[in-house]
C-alpha cells in the first residue's frame, strides 16, 4: 500500500529532474492560478499516483537519456490516464519510454531557436505563431515521435522539437517554455493546464479551444506556494564548445 499523502484537489505535479527547472516550472504554474506540487523523480510512480494529480509534468534537468544512471520513470506512468506534459529531459524521457528514437548524434540547440509549428490547431499550440522563438538547451534531440503521436513542431536542427497525443493526454516539446525567452512558452503551458482541468471533469473530446482560452475559469486559485522558488531564474549556459550556436537572448 503506498504511504503517499493525498495531494490537494486539482493539484499538478511537477518531477524534478534536477538543475534550477522545477522550481521555475512551479512558479509559472501558479501563476496561471494552479496549485503545484515539486516531487522528486526518485519518488515511486505508484506513490505520484497516489496522490491523484490532476497532472503531472516532467521538468527539464541535466543528465542525457543515455548517461547511466539517469534519471528514469516507471512506464505506468504514461498509461494511467493521467494527463503528462514533458520538457527538455522530460520530453526525450517520454519519447524514449514509448517506443520513439532520441538521438545522440551532437545534433545541440543552446539558446534562442526559432521553432516552425506544423500544427497550428493542435493542443498546445492553437493560438500560437507558425513561427516563435523557443529557448534551447540540449544536446540529444528526438528524431521520430512515438507510435500514435502527431509531430507539432520542429527547428531547422530537431525533426520533433514537439509531439502531442490527445487520446492518451501526453505531451511534450523539446524547449523550455518556462523561461521567458520562449515567446508563447507560458501560452503553452497553460494550454495543456486547462486542457487537463476539462478533461478531469469530462473526457477530452469536450475540451475546446474556448475552454483552453479562459485563463482560469475552470481552476482554483492557489491556496500559496507548495516550494520557494527563485524571483528571477537565468537559462543555462551551454557547454564551451558550444557557446557560438546561441543567439544573444
Amino acid at each position: 500500500m503506498s504511504s503517499a499523502t493525498p495531494a490537494a484537489p486539482d493539484t499538478v505535479l511537477v518531477v524534478d529532474f534536477g538543475a534550477q527547472y522545477a522550481q521555475l516550472i512551479a512558479r509559472r504554474v501558479r501563476e496561471a492560478r494552479v496549485y503545484s506540487e515539486i516531487v522528486p523523480s526518485t519518488m515511486p510512480v505508484q506513490d505520484m499516483l497516489a496522490k491523484n494529480p490532476a497532472a503531472i509534468i516532467l521538468s527539464g534537468g541535466p543528465s542525457s537519456v543515455y548517461e547511466e544512471g539517469a534519471p528514469r520513470l516507471d512506464r505506468e506512468i504514461f498509461e494511467a490516464g493521467v494527463p503528462v506534459f514533458g520538457m527538455c529531459y522530460g520530453f526525450q524521457l517520454m519519447a524514449q519510454s514509448l517506443g520513439g528514437t532520441v538521438d545522440n548524434t551532437g545534433a545541440r540547440e543552446y539558446g534562442r531557436t526559432d521553432l516552425h509549428v506544423s500544427r497550428s490547431s493542435s493542443t498546445l499550440f492553437e493560438g500560437t505563431p507558425a513561427e516563435q522563438a523557443v529557448w534551447m538547451s540540449h544536446g540529444d534531440a528526438c528524431s521520430a515521435a512515438p507510435e500514435g503521436f502527431s509531430v507539432t513542431a520542429s527547428t531547422d536542427v530537431v525533426p520533433v522539437a514537439a509531439f502531442e497525443n490527445d487520446e492518451k493526454k501526453l505531451y511534450g516539446v523539446q524547449y523550455h517554455p518556462e523561461v521567458m525567452h520562449s515567446t508563447h512558452g507560458q501560452q503553452v503551458l497553460e494550454h495543456f493546464l486547462y486542457a487537463a482541468r476539462a478533461w478531469s471533469r469530462t473526457g477530452p473530446r469536450a475540451t475546446s479551444s474556448r475552454s483552453r482560452s479562459r485563463r482560469s475559469a475552470s481552476w482554483s486559485a492557489t491556496s500559496g506556494p507548495s516550494a520557494v522558488c527563485p524571483a528571477a531564474w537565468t537559462p543555462p549556459s551551454p557547454p564551451p564548445s558550444s557557446r557560438r550556436r546561441s543567439a544573444p537572448s
